[in-house]
């Protein structure tokens, strides 16, 4: 398990990370949201030891994190870091002997990392011939190439097509799928698609965490009410609740008084129902409410 605890960074007169916890948990994938400048990617450097804590700590296994223990963790930094004159098979392999693989074992394992991303027959190519998308797969595969117990990925998804994204998933739940998986998006549709756990930064500060079920448990009860007939207008005249929109004859609306017990057998005695579903807020929504 990966965790920080009361996390802190200032820059001179500014302080960009303030007081940060949370939880990286194995075998789960978190996802990291914030707007721009809230902080995300100096806690991820902190994590990874790239840049130095102004206080607060940073823990492996429920223990302080060493030079060592971080030496074995996955990194993909926001700043994409590799060598656009150098060969793929060649630079994944070098990043693989930095970690202490023989030079066999490292070429296969690139060789193999590449074959994954359908880029094996560019293995003797230069990285700048590339296009972006698939310089964002070497980079992906970098950061997995010595088989890490931590995966820390900064905007990994970043320039990535749909089956890409798919490739991606794929081989982070073979390789990494019993590993702590901490990353950073902006698009929150994919967040809340794969995504485990979640935690939301504002202004330097953690401002909501917990599973995806339970921040959208959290969330304002809204309802999804279809009724027979053309028109949902009728269901303005109950009692205890607020309607939001109507829309021929379906009606949304939220709780105002009435128990939610009580909806169903409100609606009916009033009209014919066909349908009531809770409607559950969105990862935006919450975001946004989160962040407001």
């Amino acid at each position: 398990m990966l965790s920080a605890h009361a996390l802190t960074r200032d820059f001179s007169e500014r302080r960009a990370v303030d007081g940060v916890d949370l939880i990286v948990r194995p075998g789960r994938i978190t996802g990291f949201v914030g707007a721009n400048g809230a902080g995300k990617t100096t806690t991820m450097r902190m994590l990874m030891g790239v840049l130095g804590a102004t206080s607060g700590e940073v823990h492996w296994q429920g223990r302080p994190a060493t030079v060592e223990d971080r030496r074995s963790f996955g990194y993909m930094p926001e700043e994409r870091g590799l060598y656009p004159r150098m060969t793929l098979v060649d630079q994944l392999a070098f990043f693989a002997r930095l970690h202490g693989a023989s030079a066999r074992s490292a070429r296969a394992r690139a060789l193999e990392l590449l074959g994954f991303f359908d880029l094996g027959d560019r293995a003797d190519d230069l990285l700048d011939s590339l296009s972006l998308g698939n310089q964002q797969r070497v980079q992906i595969a970098a950061a997995l190439v010595h088989r890490p117990t931590a995966l820390v990925l900064d905007e990994p998804f970043s320039g990535l097509d749909p089956h890409a994204v798919d490739a991606m998933l794929e081989l982070l739940q073979r390789e990494a799928g019993d590993v702590p998986v901490l990353f950073s998006s902006h698009q929150l549709d994919l967040v809340e698609r794969i995504c485990d756990d979640l935690v939301v930064l504002a202004g330097g500060r953690v401002v909501s965490a917990g599973t995806v079920d339970e921040l959208r448990s959290q969330g304002a009860e809204s309802y999804r009410v279809e009724v027979a007939g053309h028109d949902a207008g009728w269901v303005k005249g109950l009692d205890g609740v607020l309607v939001q929109e109507i829309d021929g004859p379906v009606a949304t609306l939220s709780l105002a008084g009435l128990p939610a017990d009580d909806l169903v057998a409100s609606l009916a005695s009033r009209g014919a129902v066909l349908e009531v579903a809770r409607v559950r807020p969105s990862l935006s929504e919450i975001f946004r409410e989160a962040t407001r």
